[in-house]
């Protein structure tokens, strides 16, 4: 598997004054769909809760390279970037692309494991996240930190 893809469904709601898709909206993409990739790898949001922990981000990034409005067919790819051995530290790439292929939009995402109930870093991190997030598809330039 080369990353987790997804067709993006554009709402009325997305859209900002100038018809295009709102600067926000794409960071809620990306939550959205690295939500859906955890369910997927058995990180069920019931998993969470009963082991106590969940993922914290530390950067969120996003890099506008052509508008995308609300009859554009938008694809986002979902990729591992860099990541500790531990898997305790990554950051995971969203490429948006249109129905050319060409690239709309990239966020970052650098992040790491909390436990909820000590509200700290988890370290070391739950075999459970270290299993999931290492069946990430990687970037071509992935990186062990």
């Amino acid at each position: 598997m080369t990353s987790f893809t997804k067709q993006i469904s554009l709402r009325w709601s997305d859209l900002d004054p100038n018809f295009h898709v709102r600067h926000s909206a794409y960071y809620d993409f990306g939550a959205q769909h690295r939500i859906e990739i955890l369910e997927s790898l058995g990180l069920t949001m019931k998993v969470l809760q009963q082991q106590h922990f969940g993922p914290i981000l530390f950067r969120e990034e996003c890099v506008f390279r052509k508008e995308i409005k609300l009859a554009d067919k938008i694809t986002m790819q979902t990729k591992i970037s860099k990541m500790r051995p531990d898997a305790a530290r990554w950051s995971i790439i969203h490429e948006f692309l249109n129905e050319e292929g060409n690239l709309c939009a990239v966020i970052t995402v650098d992040g790491a494991w909390m436990d909820t109930k000590l509200r700290k870093i988890a370290d070391p991190t739950p075999e459970i996240a270290v299993e999931a997030i290492s069946l990430f598809p990687k970037s071509e330039d992935f990186i062990s930190i």
